[in-house]
């Protein structure tokens, strides 16, 4: 029995028995870190009773609250693999993921119980609904009567380090969604990996808005555990109630996906006040546009940034740029960062997989102990996305000097107008260091002489600004071919997943 497990994280809790846990703006639920592993204990027992095994995937799908805090952290505790489904997906998506995983137990809250009842005749592996919360809809069990059955008790043994702990499937941006087994020490690595670079205290008093379906809610469910910090949490996010919260709990950490700290930044209700207690602020699963990161470095001095660059098949984070890099500014910032320790990065050609020439453009391959152990009942794609050890992340980018790697795109976004590669990334943080941009996606548009032509979707105040003033700004920062060729200028939000990315699929649907 090895370290490198969720359970023996979750164990060093007891070491802040009177300090609060966790703080739940939904429901008014609080639990100092005594009481809340007792809850997690309780529920790890409830679910063995429910006929569950440690390899069983069992299902979530809710909002965020403190009992999917406890559903992360016993499944985690070795109890069974956990298996988070994203909300924002459509019901034929949730009929494959359930079949697919095989999953017979799931939790629901009252938002989705009636979707699952409504499907329940199509999945013939689920015997079980477990309801979160109060609903008229059809269940099996309620989640607070599960517990309340349990007696007290300790924390189950210990899971093996290689044993599965998640499987979390991908958003099928280019198909199927696809599952993603994470072992315990990919979790546990993720968890030590970040820990080193932000360095929690018991002091700090996180605010989670980010959804718990997302491999980025680590810092919600296992990041602040073995620090004694206090993890507060909205249902989901929305700008004038994260802010609010922000303000009234003095929150002195959080991380979020760049788009939602915009849309913050651009809302009426906008306090800077929000951000006075602020000591740490991270963000990650998306480029951070420079001029949204200037604006967010000048609200506070005391805030040390933190960003993290990673995947779900590596448990999130493999690269960070860190609080001292941040300090020291420069061209760095435009990058993701170094490597964690014991992540290894490599730049290869995305044809023929051999190293490209230092400082040269390529796909991003790495190497480390937090990979996936496979994609679930996919060993082709498995085969295709792990070589050698290595795993191919689909990410173009190059490493400078001092191991500095700098994005240029997903290979699969790179436009290729007229024989020269378009990074999309590049042109997007060009427009948005106008000030009336709010949100700025490029993707490439059919052309039937360059091939593809770049085109900016421009979220903006009307009449603020015209094509020709930022084709004008843009044209003094980049190369003239770099330039969008046409434009969408439009004052509603662009479309995004449930994890806050910008859905450039559907963008690029909508040019056709």
């Amino acid at each position: 029995m090895g370290e490198l497990n969720f359970s023996r994280i979750l164990k060093r809790g007891l070491l802040y028995p009177t300090h609060q846990a966790v703080v739940d703006l939904g429901n008014g639920h609080e639990a100092n870190y005594a009481d809340h592993i007792a809850r997690v204990s309780r529920l790890c027992r409830a679910i063995t009773g429910l006929g569950v095994s440690p390899t069983d995937r069992v299902g979530v799908l809710a909002g965020s609250s403190h009992a999917y805090v406890e559903l992360w952290q016993a499944c985690l505790a070795g109890v069974a693999v956990i298996n988070p489904l994203n909300t924002r997906l459509a019901a034929e998506e949730y009929v494959y993921i359930l079949n697919d995983s095989a999953t017979e137990v799931i939790f629901v809250d009252a938002t989705f119980a009636p979707v699952i009842a409504s499907l329940r005749d199509r999945l013939p592996h689920l015997r079980t609904v477990v309801l979160i919360g109060e609903s008229d809809a059809p269940h099996d069990h309620g989640y607070e009567d599960l517990l309340a059955a349990q007696d007290p008790g300790a924390l189950p043994d210990e899971p093996d380090d290689d044993a599965p702990a998640v499987l979390m499937y991908t958003g099928g941006t280019t198909g199927l969604p696809k599952g993603v087994v994470l072992s315990q020490k990919a979790i546990a690595l993720v968890v030590y990996r970040s820990q080193m670079s932000m360095l929690l205290t018991p002091e700090h008093r996180y605010l989670a808005f980010m959804p718990m379906f997302h491999v980025a809610g680590i810092m919600t469910w296992a990041l602040l555990v073995p620090t004694g910090g206090c993890v507060v949490i909205v249902p989901a996010f929305e700008p004038s109630t994260v802010i609010k919260a922000m303000k009234e709990h003095r929150i002195t950490a959080t991380a979020g996906v760049p788009t939602m700290f915009g849309l913050m930044f651009h809302h009426p209700d906008f306090d800077p006040a929000a951000f006075a207690d602020l000591t740490l602020l991270g963000y990650g699963a998306a480029p951070m546009p420079e001029a949204l990161l200037a604006r967010l470095m000048a609200l506070n001095p005391k805030i040390s940034f933190y960003q993290a660059y990673g995947m779900t098949e590596c448990a999130a984070t493999v690269c960070s740029l860190t609080g001292h890099d941040h300090k020291r500014g420069g061209d760095i910032l435009k990058s993701v960062g170094r490597p964690c320790i014991g992540v290894e990065i490599e730049i290869r050609d995305p044809q023929t997989a051999e190293p490209t020439p230092p400082g040269d453009v390529g796909e991003v391959w790495l190497r480390c102990d937090s990979m996936l152990t496979e994609y679930w009942n996919k060993p082709e794609a498995t085969a295709a996305a792990i070589v050698d050890g290595w795993y191919r992340t689909g990410d173009a980018g190059r490493v400078d000097a001092e191991g500095y790697l700098f994005l240029a795109d997903r290979v699969k976004d790179m436009i290729v107008s007229g024989g020269e590669n378009v990074y999309s990334l590049e042109v997007e943080n060009a427009i948005s260091t106008h000030p009336a941009v709010k949100q700025v996606a490029v993707v490439g548009r059919p052309h039937e002489i360059w091939g593809e032509a770049v085109h900016a979707f421009v979220v903006c105040e009307p009449g603020s600004v015209s094509e020709e003033e930022l084709s004008a700004h843009v044209r003094s920062q980049i190369a003239g071919y770099k330039v969008p060729k046409s434009w969408t200028l439009q004052p509603d939000p662009l479309p995004l997943s449930g994890a806050g990315k910008i859905l450039k699929r559907d963008l690029r649907q909508a040019l056709l």
